[in-house]
């Protein structure tokens, strides 16, 4: 099996990275200042499953060539349209792309782009966050890799992928219904997001809080209520997983876009918190939370273009 991971940054270095310690073919498409950096340093990841610092196969984009069986697409959803030309040398007839975007609407766009038969399912668990030196840095024990094929078989190339994280440490799922899976991570994600967005904390620093179980649990309500009517109810064990870690008060999760947030970057707000706004106006469902959200993200865009954004 032959991988190309989009970036070596923090999802895309950290699981690539753990698939090629594990002996697996694993390239990083990388822009030339990471390159030199993983040349001079390796690559290097922080963990309490343990750390690896190894040299790495790359590639930048004005070398890539066909090859590969697999592209791992981590990008964020402002960078689709530059991730998809860069990977796009890549996605000859047998390749197949699985993205690890957050949200829904990227399936979309990846299927007119490549072809719906070039489009595999994917999403992941893992708090994780790469350094100014180049260093990853995964703070918890979380670190879950979920694929399949959209259309429910298992297909040939689906098991050579699941072949190759078998060999590694990996927490891993060929799933049996993988836009299931999705919805389910984006009805947590999403509540996570919303919550430690507009209180610029963490879960159990907002848990601590006066209401702040009741406002978690209150958006986390929202989401699966959003999830049924489009089709995709959250198992009992996805809602039981998510209740469980919205309600630990030594959880130190927060999501990405907080982080992006605070660090004075763009912020994926349309595609994961207005997406589901979106889908909860049209449903009736009560959106209290997700639009005071929403709103909080738009002013904080509308500020950073016009240059009023601090680093906190």
């Amino acid at each position: 099996m032959k991988l190309l991971v989009l970036g070596a940054g923090g999802v895309g270095g950290y699981f690539g990275g753990r698939l090629a310690a594990s002996g697996a073919d694993v390239t990083f498409l990388v822009r030339p200042a990471r390159r030199e950096q993983l040349r001079r340093d390796g690559l290097r990841v922080t963990s309490l499953h343990g750390d690896i610092n190894m040299p790495v196969q790359t590639v930048t984009a004005d070398e890539l060539k066909p090859g590969y069986d697999f592209v791992f697409l981590t990008c964020k959803a402002y960078d689709f349209d530059s991730a998809a030309d860069a990977i796009a040398p890549a996605m000859n007839g047998t390749c197949a792309v699985i993205p690890m975007l957050n949200g829904m609407s990227h399936l979309d766009r990846l299927d007119e782009r490549f072809g719906a038969s070039q489009v595999m399912g994917g999403a992941c668990l893992v708090n994780v966050t790469m350094r100014a030196d180049g260093v990853i840095q995964h703070v918890d024990m979380i670190q879950k890799l979920i694929f399949g094929e959209r259309d429910c078989s298992t297909s040939p190339r689906a098991q050579m992928f699941a072949d190759a994280l078998a060999k590694s440490i990996i927490d891993w799922e060929l799933a049996d219904d993988i836009v299931q899976s999705m919805w389910e991570k984006a009805v947590m994600l999403t509540t996570v997001a919303v919550s430690t967005v507009l209180f610029r904390a963490n879960v159990g620093e907002i848990l601590a809080a006066p209401g702040g179980k009741a406002v978690m649990l209150r958006t986390l309500d929202a989401n699966i209520e959003v999830a049924t009517h489009e089709g995709h109810p959250p198992r009992p064990a996805a809602i039981e997983f998510s209740r469980s870690v919205l309600t630990n008060t030594a959880s130190r999760m927060s999501a990405s876009m907080l982080r992006d947030l605070e660090a004075g970057g763009a912020v994926e707000s349309d595609h994961i918190v207005g997406f589901m706004l979106d889908r909860a106006r049209q449903h009736g469902v009560d959106d209290a939370m997700l639009s005071l959200a929403f709103t909080h993200l738009k002013a904080y865009e509308a500020r950073r273009a016009a240059g009023r954004v601090t680093r906190v």
